[in-house]
């Protein structure tokens, strides 16, 4: 009786303390993020040395990118330390989401606070590398392919505009295991579901790759695709290895 009083109570936040309680994590996130940007922007030129290599493997030896406006190099280092600063920040913005939505939670879910936002940045940071050792090359490689005909003039800003859709999409993507899991855990979605609508799940899938994919062919929108389906997958095998107890009363209760 007692606990579910608690759980009431929680649930009856009204509408402006939500926005509060909102208003309250943005901003610890924002702070997170503009400690991680300073940080980062000390290493800016550095970083971009490294950045810049999958693209260097692609382009013919000797080219380098280029800049058109004298703005142009010191906004492409802002632009750099504000991505490292994200990925930096990202314990602390995973676990300002964790306690914006842990007042909806029941007690015994709340102990899953460690694990989320260990597994959190874990994929998110997985997600970043996998795009910047996999997904980029292979999209770099088909662009400069094309235009293997023409002399490449790539202008700075463009290429870190493509670089970091990549980075912060795949990072985001390679989180859709543990929003399964926890959709799975909270009863919003179940395991059998998610699999009877695999169809489905696929085809929006698709849908999300041809969106932050930079290049419209399909080679390489399958090259984002496929580690999602995979990943779509891996939530419910986790959800399913993960809530024994759930499925263990649903059958008594049967």
């Amino acid at each position: 009786m007692n606990g579910g009083g608690v759980d009431d109570e929680l649930g009856r936040m009204s509408f402006l303390e939500h926005l509060e309680e909102l208003r309250k994590r943005l901003v610890f996130s924002l702070i997170a993020i503009a400690v991680g940007f300073l940080l980062a922007w000390w290493k800016a030129k550095e970083i971009f040395q490294v950045l810049q290599l999958p693209i260097q493997a692609a382009l013919p030896a000797g080219t380098k990118l280029a800049y058109t406006q004298l703005t142009e190099p010191f906004m492409l280092y802002l632009n750099i330390a504000l991505i490292v600063g994200i990925f930096m920040a990202s314990p602390v913005v995973l676990y300002q989401v964790w306690l914006f939505v842990a007042p909806g939670l029941y007690r015994h879910e709340k102990r899953w606070a460690g694990p989320f936002i260990v597994a959190s940045v874990a994929f998110f940071v997985g997600g970043g590398f996998f795009g910047y050792k996999v997904a980029f090359p292979m999209v770099a490689k088909f662009l400069v392919s094309v235009g293997e005909d023409f002399q490449p003039v790539l202008k700075i800003d463009d290429y870190l505009d493509i670089l970091s859709k990549v980075l912060l999409g795949m990072g985001l993507v390679f989180e859709t295991p543990i929003l399964i899991f926890f959709l799975v855990r909270m009863g919003v979605v179940t395991e059998r579901w998610l699999l009877a609508k695999f169809r489905y799940a696929v085809l929006v899938i698709f849908v999300i790759a041809a969106l932050i994919t930079p290049t419209p062919d399909i080679p390489t929108q399958c090259a984002f695709a496929l580690p999602m389906i995979a990943l779509y997958l891996l939530g419910i095998l986790i959800a399913y290895v993960f809530t024994p107890g759930k499925r263990k009363g649903g059958r008594e209760g049967a």
